[in-house]
């Protein structure tokens, strides 16, 4: 299943590196960290059932309304992103919730910062829809940093696996 949601986020435009580039843009100043030892951690989290329920989730919903397979009023409401419809960030914090409250609060930073490929995916809109697909890439990167923060062994620089 991790294989087919990690296809499923590439064909959205979305690469792995992209998330750990984040990852490691918020964990450089705290840990010494390598951009692959971020994609390990990304990778780590993309493999909970959880999340990739929530990944596919949010993409199938992407998708229904790019190809308007959604009612109005939902459907303006889902293209235009609205700023007060919020059920996009909901599922998002669906995974947060999963790595603490770190995951928590680095959500609410990466999502309103735009970071990284996050801005890549808002400037999008005329192309494809990324409501959904935003925030689960901020979740899925919060959630690898709050990984990091909580497991990562500092003598032998190296992230500890989930008990």
């Amino acid at each position: 299943m991790k294989k087919h949601v990690i296809e499923m986020i590439k064909k959205r435009g979305v690469n792995m590196t992209d998330i750990a580039e984040i990852v490691f843009e918020m964990q450089k100043g705290y840990l010494p960290i390598t951009l692959e030892m971020c994609l390990e951690v990304v990778e780590s989290v993309l493999a909970k059932r959880e999340v990739q329920n929530a990944v596919m989730t949010g993409i199938a919903l992407d998708i229904a309304a790019e190809t308007r397979q959604i009612e109005e009023p939902l459907l303006s409401m889902l293209l235009a992103d609205e700023p007060l419809y919020g059920v996009d960030e909901i599922l998002a914090l669906s995974i947060t919730n999963i790595y603490g409250s770190i995951a928590f609060t680095n959500f609410g930073y990466i999502d309103k910062l735009k970071v990284g490929v996050l801005t890549k995916l808002n400037q999008h809109r005329d192309v494809q829809c990324n409501t959904f697909l935003d925030d689960l890439v901020a979740a899925v990167a919060s959630a690898a940093c709050s990984k990091l923060a909580h497991g990562f062994d500092k003598k032998n620089k190296k992230v500890q696996e989930d008990d």
